[in-house]
């Protein structure tokens, strides 16, 4: 019995949400979403909620049952909510800054670091050592996140480098004398 597959999904208020056979599209303020699940499950909107349920007790029917809800589940708070990640930049000179639909780094290399922000997330830099990622869709905000993590992973000596707000960083200590 799938924990997470037999709760139902609550749509708040603004957020709707249609069936067509399989697929669940989604609309609220923050745009619209849609998902196709597999004809493993069976998807039913009642009054308020959204419920998933498998078609079969076999594993896959399973499997797909709490993958299918989470899917659901991440299209309603990413069109009534969003998505957020935080960065931190550590390291002395380094600083980042938004310019039009390009996220400018400073991360010690010879040359600026010129990311081009992509449709459907939105970059701001509330301090120069601060970039925030948000969008309405959780795959594609973590994948930019990581990507401009990529540019300049956090090093375990100084902590320098790009990392996320709540990460720890294992800090090692420097060679003896």
């Amino acid at each position: 019995m799938s924990r997470i597959g037999k709760r139902p999904v609550e749509l708040p208020s603004g957020v709707s949400a249609t069936i067509s056979g399989q697929t669940v599209e989604v609309k609220g303020p923050k745009g619209t979403h849609s998902f196709t699940a597999t004809d493993d499950v069976t998807i039913v909107q009642e009054d308020n909620a959204i419920t998933v349920t498998p078609r079969g007790k076999s594993k896959r029917a399973r499997q797909q049952w709490g993958m299918s809800r989470t899917m659901v589940a991440n299209m309603v708070q990413g069109v009534s909510d969003g998505f957020k990640k935080e960065l931190e930049i550590n390291g002395v000179g380094y600083r980042a800054a938004v310019q039009g639909n390009v996220l400018k780094l400073n991360l010690g290399y010879s040359h600026d670091v010129d990311f081009a922000i992509p449709a459907g997330v939105t970059i701001t830099t509330p301090k120069p050592t601060e970039v925030i990622v948000e969008g309405s869709d959780p795959q594609l905000v973590g994948q930019v996140a990581a990507n401009i993590r990529e540019w300049r992973a956090p090093e375990p000596y100084k902590g320098k480098g790009i990392k996320y707000k709540d990460e720890y960083i294992f800090r090692k200590e420097g060679k003896k004398k």
